[in-house]
């Protein structure tokens, strides 16, 4: 999948750079005077703006309510990046199609965040019952290998098969970095350095802004320690994807769930649902989580099945357009979500 999409990008990159050259600002119109800031995904374009305040020019290239693994860059959006002072983005693999657009500007001024960066990084992992999103192309292509004739030909294509699935996976990141508050913390620090680098004269409200809200975040930090430190359990199921692997590392909990944080599958297979039910009545679990924008129906299935509450934890890739319009920001969804571990672990 991800070298799919790499390629898709890098033909994508191509046709712009054909339609509107390498850099042209004049493509996007007059310039504000004030710092000009992009963001990726949700997470960081709401930590700009409590560092900035209505010093600078803040977007977000995911559209509200928008999935973020399925985003594919505009050639609006490229636009942005290369007219931009500040550009913020993961960096993992399904950010992959940044980089040929970075190493295309000619902009030695702009300050670049890549979040990864900016953490201690953990693997994406296959826990129990999960489905791996290659399960189902490592079975036709078991099936496709036992047509050969030659079977030694096909042990040594299975083991080549093998060893590059290891390989992939042995530097798949997970890239969902801010949804550990003191990864946030770390984040948030990274973006006002490189922000007062880009604009030395507010660098005093910058700082004072960052200050405040590195309390904040060091408050939202305490309030899940103590929910979870009381809690009667310290393990979450989720009936989704699970983009919270820096969450739980943080908090030291166990989880179970349908798929990896970047899994493209969206249907789980009848083992995992099985599992999982399973699973929830075995270990007496009060609340099966969903994540954002997820379609809700396997969380459906398993808690129609075992009495369960179904219930949101944001990971704050986005959030809705409605509460995009109101300003709902990362630290109103994560209190959301103090809550919801709060009720889970009762």
């Amino acid at each position: 999948m991800n070298k799919k999409r790499t390629a898709l990008a890098s033909i994508f990159l191509i046709s712009t750079m054909l339609l509107f050259g390498c850099t042209n600002k004049e493509v996007s119109g007059p310039q504000s005077d004030r710092l000009n800031i992009v963001t990726s995904v949700f997470a960081p374009y709401d930590f700009v703006r409590q560092i900035v305040g209505d010093k600078a020019e803040v977007s977000m290239l995911l559209p509200p309510a928008a999935e973020s693994h399925s985003y594919e860059p505009t050639p609006q959006d490229i636009i942005k990046i290369q007219n931009c002072d500040v550009f913020i983005y993961g960096g993992g693999d399904s950010d992959a199609w940044v980089d040929g657009i970075l190493e295309s500007i000619d902009n030695k001024d702009m300050k670049v965040i890549k979040m990864l960066e900016c953490v201690e990084l953990v693997e994406e992992e296959i826990v129990e019952g999960m489905q791996h999103e290659h399960d189902e192309e490592d079975e036709h292509a078991k099936a496709d290998e036992h047509d050969e004739a030659d079977e030694h030909q096909d042990e040594e294509a299975h083991q080549e098969e093998h060893e590059e699935d290891h390989d992939h996976e042995a530097v798949e990141y997970d890239e969902h970095v801010w949804t550990s508050p003191k990864n946030a913390i770390k984040i948030v620090k990274a973006i006002e350095a490189a922000v007062i680098e880009a604009d030395e004269i507010n660098k005093t409200d910058y700082e004072e802004n960052t200050s405040a809200y590195v309390k904040q975040l060091q408050d939202l930090d305490a309030a899940f320690e103590k929910v979870i430190a009381s809690g009667k359990r310290k393990e979450v199921i989720f009936a989704d994807r699970f983009p919270l692997r820096y969450f739980v590392e943080e908090y030291g909990l166990s989880y179970y769930a349908a798929f990896p944080g970047c899994s493209t599958d969206t249907e789980p297979s009848a083992a995992t649902v099985a599992f999982l039910i399973d699973k929830v009545k075995e270990d007496q679990i009060p609340v099966v989580f969903h994540i954002e924008l997820s379609n809700e129906r396997m969380a459906d299935t398993i808690c129609e099945a075992t009495g369960a509450k179904k219930r949101l934890f944001n990971a704050c890739h986005n959030i809705t357009k409605e509460d995009f319009e109101k300003g709902v920001t990362y630290l109103d969804v994560m209190k959301a979500n103090v809550e919801t571990i709060k009720e889970a672990f009762n």
